[in-house]
This record gives C-alpha cells, sequence and structure tokens, in this order.
C-alpha cells in the first residue's frame, strides 16, 4: 500500500511548489491511470512514490511517502528499487550500457539476483513486452518504440511491487500499445502488481484501470473511481462521442461503445472535396538506407508536394524515423535519389538543407542547448542568416511558450520542451517541415495548439506519427510504412476508416466517423 500524507515539494530555484499538500491512499493491486495537463505534478508525484524526489533532484520536500512501510525519505534507492520499478518518459535516459541483455543483466545485478536466475528473468521480461528479437541488440541501434519496451522490461526483471510508468504507449505503434496495455493489465490481475500510469492519451488504458488520479495545478490531486472521473476527462474522443449521443452510463471502452453505436445511428458526415493539385517539391526515388547491413528502408518512392501534410505511419522499427533522418541529410542513403524542386540533393550536407528543410526530432533536447528559450531562436536565426516568419516572441505565444521566453530550455516539461524545440525549427520560413512524433508528452490543450499551426502553416509538412488522431485532422495523404517498405498509401479518411490496426477512435466505433470534427461539418 501507498500512502502520500501532506507532501509539499518544490523543486530547487523554483518559486512555487510542483506539487502542494497531496494526501492520497493507493491500495495493493490498484491499476491508476494519472491525468492531467503538462505541469500539474504528474510527474514530480511519480518521482516521489520511488524516491527520486528529493534523493535525486533535491529541492524542498515536506510530508512524506510511505511503500510497503518503507519512508522514501529514510529509505536508500537501492531499499527502494527492491519495491518500486520506475520507466521514465524518454526511455533514453535511464540506459547505462551498450547492448539490451546488458543492460537488463545491470539492474539485476545490483540487487544481487544469483547468476543462475538472471538469463531466465532476462528472457521472461523481454518475453512480457514482445522484445525477444531485441536481446542481443545495440541500444544505440533501437527505435523510439523499441526502447520503450526495453526499459520496462528492465523494469519488470526487478519484479517489484509496484510498477510506475510515466507515458508507456507514448511512442508504441498502436498494436504495440495494445499489446502492452494487455501484458500491463494481467500482470495487475495475476500477481496484484500495482500499476501508476501516466497518459495523455487514455482511452486505451480506461479499460484495465480501476482508479483515476487527477492532478490539477495549484491544487492537491484526488484519487476516484473511473466511473466518477470519466465525465470529467476532457479531449478524450471516446468520452465526446457518448457524451454527444447521450449515453449513460458513459462506456469505458470502445468494444462497449461500438456496441451501443449499432443500436443509435448516426447519419455520415459529408464527404470532403478533393484538394486542388500541386506542384511537386521533394521527390524520393528507389531510396534505401541500412544500418550495419541491416535494411531499414528498401525502395522507398515517395513525393511531397507544395502545401500538402502527409502523415507517415507505421509499426516500431518500420523506418519512418530513418525517412525523415535521409531527407534531412542525417543519415546517408545506399542507394535511390531524393530531388528538391527538380535539384538532386542526395549528397547534399546538413546545413545546405537546411535552408529549405526543418527537421525536429523525437527528442527535442537535441535541438536545446543555449540559456533561454529565447536564445534557441535567436540562435537559428544567427545561424541560417534568413528573415524570421514572425518576431521571436510572437512565435512563442502562438505556441503557448511565451511565458517560457527566459527559461532554461531544458528545465521545462517534455511537452513544453517539444515545443520548444518546434519554435526554434519554425522562426525562419522553410518550404519543408519534418516532424517526427510531435505530440509526444503533449496534453489535450497542447495537441491542439499543433493541430491549429499545422492547419495555418501553409507549407510542406512530412510528420511521423503513431497518433492517429492528430493524423486524421492534419494529414491530407497518408503513408504507412512496414519492414521499410511503403505498404499502403491514399487520403486520409480512406486509410484511416478502413485499415485495420489504424483506425481512429471513432472510426473504430462509427465506421462513418473519423473526428469529432466529422459532427461539425
Amino acid at each position: 500500500m501507498i500512502h502520500v500524507e501532506n507532501l509539499t515539494y518544490t523543486y530547487p530555484h523554483t518559486p512555487t511548489p510542483a506539487l502542494a499538500d497531496a494526501d492520497l491512499t493507493i491500495p495493493d493491486g490498484a491499476f491508476v491511470l494519472v491525468v492531467g495537463v503538462s505541469g500539474s505534478g504528474k510527474s514530480t508525484l511519480l518521482r516521489a512514490i520511488n524516491g527520486l524526489v528529493p534523493h535525486f533532484y533535491g529541492g524542498r520536500f515536506q510530508g512524506r511517502v510511505l511503500v510497503d512501510g518503507l519512508d522514501t525519505l529514510a529509505s536508500t534507492p537501492r531499499q527502494l528499487a527492491g519495491k518500486v520499478g520506475f520507466v521514465f518518459q524518454d526511455p533514453t535516459t535511464q540506459f547505462v550500457v551498450q547492448r539490451v541483455e546488458d543492460e537488463i543483466a545491470f539492474g539485476l545485478e545490483n540487487l544481487a539476483v544469483p547468476s543462475a536466475e538472471m538469463s531466465t528473468l532476462i528472457h521472461e521480461s523481454l518475453g512480457l513486452v514482445g522484445a525477444e528479437h531485441l536481446r542481443q541488440r545495440q541500444i544505440a541501434t533501437l527505435s523510439g518504440g523499441e526502447a520503450q519496451r526495453v526499459a520496462i522490461a528492465c523494469a519488470l526483471a526487478m519484479r517489484p511491487q509496484v510498477l510506475i510508468l510515466d507515458e508507456p504507449t507514448s511512442q508504441l505503434d498502436p498494436a504495440g500499445a495494445d499489446a502492452l496495455l494487455d501484458v500491463l493489465g494481467r500482470l495487475n490481475q495475476d500477481q496484484r502488481l500495482t500499476l501508476i500510469l501516466a497518459e495523455h492519451r487514455l482511452t486505451r488504458v480506461l479499460p484495465f484501470a480501476t482508479h483515476i488520479l487527477h492532478c490539477t495545478a495549484n491544487q492537491p490531486p484526488r484519487l476516484s473511481s473511473v466511473e466518477e472521473a470519466l465525465p470529467t476527462l476532457e479531449g478524450v474522443p471516446l468520452v465526446q462521442a457518448a457524451q454527444r449521443m447521450g449515453w449513460q452510463p458513459l462506456p469505458r471502452s470502445i468494444k462497449a461503445a461500438r456496441q451501443l453505436a449499432q443500436s443509435t445511428p448516426i447519419d455520415s458526415p459529408l464527404l470532403s472535396s478533393p484538394p486542388p493539385p500541386r506542384q511537386p517539391l521533394l521527390d524520393i526515388q528507389h531510396l534505401s538506407v541500412s544500418y550495419a547491413k541491416r535494411p531499414a528502408l528498401q525502395e522507398v518512392n515517395l513525393t511531397l508536394h507544395a502545401g500538402e501534410c502527409v502523415a507517415l505511419l507505421g509499426s516500431n522499427g518500420a523506418g519512418k524515423s530513418t525517412l525523415l533522418k535521409a531527407l534531412a541529410g542525417l543519415v546517408e542513403p545506399s542507394s535511390g535519389q531524393i530531388t528538391y524542386q527538380g535539384q538532386a540533393i542526395t549528397r547534399q550536407r546538413v546545413d545546405q538543407r537546411a535552408r529549405f528543410l526543418a527537421y525536429v526530432p523525437q527528442d527535442p533536447n537535441t535541438l536545446l542547448f543555449a540559456d533561454t528559450l529565447l536564445d534557441e531562436l535567436r540562435f537559428t536565426l544567427d545561424g541560417l542568416k534568413l528573415p524570421p516568419v514572425m518576431e521571436p516572441r510572437a512565435l512563442l505565444q502562438l505556441l503557448r511558450l511565451e511565458s517560457y521566453a527566459e527559461r532554461y530550455p531544458r528545465d521545462l516539461s517534455g511537452g513544453e520542451r517539444q515545443r520548444a524545440a518546434l519554435a526554434a525549427m519554425l522562426i525562419v520560413n522553410r518550404p519543408i517541415l519534418l516532424l517526427d512524433e510531435p505530440t509526444l508528452g503533449l496534453d489535450y490543450i497542447q495537441r491542439e495548439t499543433l493541430v491549429y499551426f499545422l492547419r495555418q502553416w501553409g507549407q510542406t509538412v512530412l510528420l511521423a506519427t503513431h497518433d492517429l488522431e492528430l493524423a486524421a485532422r492534419v494529414a491530407d495523404r497518408v503513408v504507412i510504412l512496414e519492414h521499410g517498405r511503403i505498404h499502403t498509401t491514399g487520403p486520409t479518411r480512406d486509410v484511416l476508416l478502413h485499415t485495420s490496426g489504424y483506425q481512429t477512435e471513432l472510426a473504430q466505433i462509427f465506421d462513418s466517423l473519423l473526428t469529432m470534427d466529422d459532427w461539425q461539418e
């Protein structure tokens, strides 16, 4: 059992508490879904339960947290590691060695697990998350989703009583996310493993949750039943649709909602007219990329047109990030051709492509190194010697970052850093924007800001994402990669309504609706 008693915590050099007057009890065997907008204290509360707050972060800590009778303030990290497993929002920050098998063994060695047991635990933990094939891989070669699976396997191998996960499905493809939650649900039911899971994409977690812990900035977090909290959840298509239809009680799964929808049919929305013809801008022909002789892209042919937004979908390891990196000049193709406005750029340097192409990777930290957020934007302007799209503070205001202009970018939350990296790239007006998982760490309000921005941007956008709702709302066209090859391509509505495994929440419920926007057509 976990007791949080009158907990107030303030990070170093920060004037206001990140968490105030938290007082709650989480029973053994609970499956707790932690919700709330960015900056509401979710990650801080999770860190307090496993002792990272304050042992690692320092700061001012008042109150206490008890985990199975252990006071986290008085216990060592090693003592707590045997009780609480933790998977970070960015899994790469918790890796310390180079090979997957060795990474899992490292944690077990620190708990003095006998070597005879280690191989079994490594095999079992990788099997639970569907990552047995990654056992001998170098961690540096893993995709974001593969790294997330390995981090979860590392935590499970140590057989904790409590497992804490900060956005564990954010980098997983839809099938992988569902499979992981099935595993977590079985561990919760069969082994009474207490699970505490923070997420922004709530629908797939709701069927498994026993409680919802709602975090709100400047207010104590509150724990409630799923049924009590469900009507208050914002930005969840399942809940929005059920409330629009007047269903009571509100369904907590796609399956339950679909059964209700079959007895209450709705009119199909009018189909959007096809977009006007556009000029080809970037052409990719027979592009292949290999890592250490392992194919990552194979014979990819794709044309991006001026002003269109294309969503790049596919399972983890399908080659989405590799394609973006190849276009940005960060990886060298083994064969094929890339042309921009008819000119071959396949061998152009990164700095040459940067004059017409902006690339925002999955990890925003790779773009953030200045002392303030404003300095990040000025660095881009000074480096490229190109005119800004608008005054820097105006761009920060558009992306809801104006209050962080003088802040150190790496001190921002995950979602804030994601938007900060976007601002640093967008301050200069370039014809092509490449985005890799742009909604990682974004709450529903920030996602709405991104949707608005992409709809208004007017330039060519290629975005790799597992966020089907985002793709449905901003993309003109969808391309699905599998095993490094283009598997499916077509207009967004056609693909996301009818392609198994790639249907939006509403498409799974109603057949004819793609997003809540359809109700407003």
